[in-house]
């Protein structure tokens, strides 16, 4: 059973307010980049953009980075469970620029150390923050992001998951029990 905690409204809702944060916690768009984590992230990273464009009046860079390299649960993945590579797509140079990282779910922060990992084997930012749709909780690395669509408390026996249209064909956050195998 699940139970929907944001629909469409509130997710389009709290995309404003973080775009909103974004441009005033950096003083305007100058050097900013927004880079969305795969897969959901980057839908998340370009819906920003619109919104920041449509305040601003200006184009905010966006790109994309793939983490799957930089997992560390690799080594306990089975020869079936072979990481599918999706690229990274980074146009804009990130030396010296304040990037955004965005994600749908934030949950133990090790898909966001991955994130790290990889964007610091591009450049060096002068500074990275994090914007997130949803942050339930149970961090398993010291990371907190800057900037939060919603918290949501959860225990660790629930999943959380961010519907995009995108992908999902609709834009709602649920949240359900772990199904046992």
């Amino acid at each position: 059973m699940s139970k929907a905690i944001l629909d469409d409204q509130a997710v389009r809702r709290a995309l404003t307010r973080i775009a909103h944060e974004i441009i005033e916690r950096n003083k305007g768009i100058d050097d900013l980049i927004l880079v969305g984590i795969k897969t959901r992230g980057i839908y998340i990273a370009r819906r920003l953009a619109e919104k920041i464009e449509q305040i601003e009046g200006e184009i905010v860079a966006v790109g994309d980075i793939d983490i799957t390299l930089y997992r560390d649960d690799l080594t306990t993945k089975t020869k079936d469970e072979e990481p599918e590579l999706k690229g990274t797509h980074i146009r804009t140079d990130i030396n010296d620029k304040k990037v955004i990282l965005v994600d749908d779910v934030l949950y133990t922060g090790r898909t966001v150390r991955a994130a790290l990992d990889a964007l610091i084997d591009l450049g060096r930012p002068s500074q990275i923050q994090l914007a997130v749709l949803i942050d339930r909780g149970h961090r398993e690395l010291p990371i907190r992001p800057d900037f939060i669509g919603k918290n949501v408390p959860t225990s660790k026996s629930e999943v959380v998951e961010a519907r995009l249209s995108e992908v999902d064909q609709v834009d709602e956050v649920i949240i359900k029990q772990k199904t046992s195998l």
